[in-house]
């Protein structure tokens, strides 16, 4: 009888030991990430190039929401506190859209497939092999990148290789690979202004002086005014007979 009384007992220990286990072994709640723009001056510039960006291709690897971890020996594991809001692909291409128009200084840049309304000058084929980075790894971009005319002709080609280091903490890899996504929009920038000379950014013209500033010179000094001069009306002679 005093066994059957003690095995409750013993289930009610095992259940408030197995309680506690669970509340020490709860993970942190996850983080999302997204690539982080950088700051590009366009002011007083502008460009009529027409660039399509794409088709863009990124390794298998890289297609999954949890971010992707190097460890020292070279493998990868996936990080389960670290996470991409939404599809790395797409955060690239919106990425490199948005750096080579600020870089271009020109707004008619589009990533494949739109191409709606534009007659592209050239196109930037893409494919990203390796994007990653881990705690005691720096941030590594490897790509490679043809552009093509408006006939199609290949006119560059390169095969790219970028490094940036960073602290260890997930958000410093985010940043530092950010910076290798901003190297290679650089890249990109250069291929075609090489290429497309219309693709020269320039300064955009003086504006107009307004009627407050009408007789002062654009560094301030003072110009005289041509106001013509009107003569007095001589009047006739009236003959009386």
């Amino acid at each position: 009888m005093k066994r059957v009384m003690c095995l409750p007992l013993g289930i009610a220990m095992l259940g408030v030991l197995a309680l506690g286990t669970a509340g020490c072994s709860v993970a942190p709640p996850t983080q999302f990430y997204q690539l982080q723009q950088s700051n590009t001056d366009v002011v007083s510039r502008e460009s009529n190039v027409t660039v399509l960006l794409g088709p863009l291709k990124i390794a298998d690897y890289l297609q999954r929401e949890n971010m992707m971890q190097r460890e020292v020996d070279g493998s990868l594991s996936l990080s389960q506190q670290a996470r991409w809001a939404g599809s790395l692909q797409d955060d690239m291409g919106q990425f490199l859209m948005r750096q080579m128009s600020a870089q271009l200084g020109s707004s008619r840049i589009s990533l494949y497939p739109d191409r709606v309304g534009i007659e592209a000058q050239a196109q930037v084929v893409l494919s990203i092999s390796r994007l990653d980075s881990g705690v005691n790894q720096p941030a590594v971009l490897e790509a490679q990148w043809r552009l093509l005319d408006v006939k199609g002709n290949l006119r560059s080609s390169r095969v790219e290789h970028f490094e940036e280091v960073h602290n260890g903490d997930f958000s410093d890899q985010v940043r530092a690979q950010s910076e290798l996504l901003n190297r290679l929009s650089k890249q990109l920038v250069q291929a075609i202004q090489d290429v497309l000379p219309a693709a020269t950014v320039k300064k955009k013209p003086p504006t107009l002086s307004t009627q407050s500033d009408k007789g002062q010179s654009s560094q301030g000094d003072i110009v005289p005014l041509k106001i013509p001069v009107v003569e007095p009306v001589r009047e006739l002679d009236v003959y009386r007979f």
